[in-house]
């Protein structure tokens, strides 16, 4: 299990990446202007993921007690991507730290297409 760990004075706690991953997941969809998550596949295509795999969007490095998370999303056609990548850097860094207590050094986001949204 690969994870975080802290200490307090009633003992230890680990959370595995994959708890974090998927938390900061369904943070992120729920921010404007993002479609989903996505993978670049064979040939340069980029494969939308379904929820139950979002976490395959996201790489997630701990270093010094640490997080850095990576994102790989899907934006909508015609949001400012700059108003969107603001959005999910606050919401993710706020709620993310909230709820796992440890603090968030860098959120990188890659846009890896737009998608036209009904």
């Amino acid at each position: 299990m690969k994870g975080s760990s802290m200490t307090t004075h009633m003992g230890s706690i680990t959370i595995d990446n994959e708890v974090i991953g998927q938390y900061a997941g369904m943070v992120a969809m729920e921010c404007f202007g993002i479609v989903g998550m996505g993978v670049t596949v064979k040939g340069g295509l980029v494969k939308l993921l379904k929820s139950d795999s979002i976490t395959k969007g996201i790489a997630i490095t701990i270093n010094n007690n640490k997080l850095t998370l990576d994102f790989h999303v899907i934006v909508a056609y015609g949001v400012s991507i700059l108003a969107v990548a603001d959005n999910l850097i606050s919401n993710v860094k706020y709620k993310v730290e909230e709820f796992t207590g440890i603090e968030i050094e860098k959120i990188n986001i890659f846009v890896e297409g737009v998608r036209v949204i009904d």
